[in-house]
């Protein structure tokens, strides 16, 4: 499947340098067929899965879609032009070089709206433990949605997640993961990849599969619990894997708000709960969390 306007590499006529997908044979393509072998089954999540050469942003376009499509579709790109985090931020990287997919999820009605708020954190939890079985390197979460790994003894991120309300009845839960960007690749000095922090692998076909099986496995977990995040053992996994916690941050919240306090616990709705000076604890829900003192 590929959506309007996605263009593959192009080849160059009799004599021209070649400019095609396998350009840069330390970064191989997605094999499309296998994935799905791997991945797509009676019974299981996932429902399709395809791999583009380029697109805008996976979200945005499987977004769009969402009403057409089965819950599980997975929509893979090699590379993204007008990727998006969260807050409407961009997010670039060289061709082939990370693990940029969206997936659509339907939670349903046995599912209360307002567990719904778990499903980015579940992603979080779901990845962390595919990269560290297939990667073998540790990673750590920060609240809400950014994968954290350890270069030259620094946390660097390299990864981040973006839920979104899609259709009538879905959410699409976008990631991407810096995978073998080089030191003089990166956007800025504060981001990292899995190759530079030592990855055992950088083969994305491994990766992507460990991934998307850690996500069915707990997103089956969720569920099958009501969303309950204590019952499916997401709240006590996340809070395990959490940088963010027990750290002296401060919230940057809607509106040019800011609190300044220690990160304490996930409460039950996967709000960050900050103990503030004043002896007042403070739940937050959405803004960016600035990491003022190490764990």
């Amino acid at each position: 499947m590929t959506p309007p306007g996605a263009q593959g590499d192009p080849s160059s006529g009799p004599g021209e340098p070649r400019s095609d997908r396998w350009s840069d044979l330390g970064r191989p393509p997605l094999n499309s067929a296998s994935l799905r072998r791997a991945l797509v089954r009676e019974g299981g999540l996932w429902s399709s899965l395809d791999v583009v050469p380029v697109i805008g942003s996976t979200n945005t376009d499987l977004a769009g879609r969402a009403d057409r499509l089965p819950e599980g579709a997975v929509l893979v790109a090699e590379e993204q032009n007008a990727g998006r985090g969260r807050l409407d931020r961009s997010w670039t990287a060289p061709a082939r070089s990370g693990l940029f997919f969206s997936v659509l999820l339907k939670p349903g009605d046995g599912i209360p709206l307002e567990r719904w708020g778990w499903l980015p954190l579940l992603t979080g939890v779901a990845v962390a433990t595919g990269l560290s079985r297939a990667a073998g390197i540790d990673t750590a979460l920060k609240w809400p949605n950014d994968l954290l790994v350890t270069v030259d003894g620094e946390e660097r991120k390299a990864g981040g997640i973006l839920a979104e309300r899609a259709g009538a009845e879905g959410v699409v839960v976008g990631t991407g993961i810096n995978v073998t960007l080089r030191a003089d690749e990166l956007p800025v000095p504060a981001a990292g990849s899995l190759a530079l922090a030592g990855a055992v692998t950088t083969d994305r076909d491994p990766l992507l599969r460990a991934v998307l099986r850690a996500l069915e496995d707990w997103y089956g977990r969720w569920r099958a619990a009501g969303g309950d995040p204590v019952a499916s053992g997401l709240q006590e996994t996340y809070a395990a894997g959490c940088a963010t916690l027990g750290r002296k941050v401060r919230a940057e919240l809607p509106g040019d708000r800011s609190v300044v306090g220690e990160a304490v616990a996930v409460d039950g709705d996967g709000r960050l709960v900050l103990a503030t000076e004043e002896g007042v604890q403070e739940p937050v829900g959405a803004g960016d969390i600035v990491h003022l003192r190490a764990a």
